[in-house]
């Protein structure tokens, strides 16, 4: 009884957190508390993976980057965020079109990702995308949602229905919960790469490109932890005259990468 009173003030207090974009979230892990768990699997894959040695293509990541992750102070000064001054980037040599940002201010790009994101306007939407998700502190928020989940689970389980609830909580709860968070850093990692002077337009460019280079070959959007192609598109579309003032502004103000 003891622990549920704890869990429920916890719950309680974690019902005034909200989103960059104003959702309200439900978080009992610490920001400290993610952010050393970031960096411990960061660390673990600079060991285990290796890592770019192409210079060039190293100093084209970090530029992107670092446009994109000094904009996130002007967000910090309005009490949205609270995340690092400082990221660590990270390129590895991998065919994997993918890219990543931890807490504790972790971003790793993946080389195979090159060729699909193939200008910097591109990179910098993925980018922007990945950073996103640890300002809106995404990770920290799944992994609360995954306690009650799994405490519902132990009780289905005692009365035979585990699986059932296994698969009840995966479809109508974690699937969308999830697809929820992709969408959220798509709107959010769009401001943020509009207002380091990066087109804006290039994002929707982007998820064309990756609509190619999968081939079709991805799951409904109902089966999926991710939105459709086609449901990014729409949104980042409808979200464009936003971001364009936000470029419009960052070019008058001198904003202008020339990541190469």
């Amino acid at each position: 009884m003891r622990r549920l009173a704890v869990f429920a003030v916890a719950a309680a207090l974690a019902a005034c957190a909200t989103s960059p974009l104003g959702r309200k979230q439900f978080i009992l892990i610490s920001d400290d508390s993610i952010s050393q768990q970031g960096v411990a699997s960061f660390q673990q894959m600079q060991k285990e993976m290796p890592q770019s040695k192409d210079a060039r293509k190293t100093q084209y990541v970090r530029c992107i980057a670092d446009n994109i992750t000094a904009q996130i102070p002007n967000l910090r000064e309005k009490g949205q965020l609270s995340v690092p001054g400082a990221w660590e980037v990270s390129v590895f040599e991998s065919e994997d079109v993918n890219a990543f940002a931890l807490p504790g201010g972790k971003i790793g790009v993946f080389t195979g990702l090159l060729k699909v994101a193939n200008t910097q306007d591109q990179l910098a939407a993925v980018i922007g995308h990945e950073v996103s998700h640890v300002l809106a502190r995404h990770s920290a928020e799944r992994a609360s949602a995954d306690i009650p989940a799994q405490i519902g689970g132990a009780f289905a389980s005692a009365y035979g229905v585990g699986q059932l609830y296994g698969m009840g909580v995966n479809a109508l709860f974690l699937l969308p919960y999830s697809r929820g968070h992709e969408s959220e850093a798509d709107l959010l990692g769009l401001d943020l790469m509009a207002s380091a002077g990066f087109d804006p337009r290039a994002a929707v460019t982007l998820w064309q490109n990756m609509a190619r280079a999968s081939g079709g070959q991805k799951p409904p959007e109902i089966l999926s932890t991710h939105p459709s192609d086609e449901t990014r598109m729409h949104d980042l579309n409808a979200r464009m005259k936003t971001a364009l003032d936000l470029y419009v502004t960052a070019k008058g103000q001198g904003r202008n990468p020339k990541c190469g």
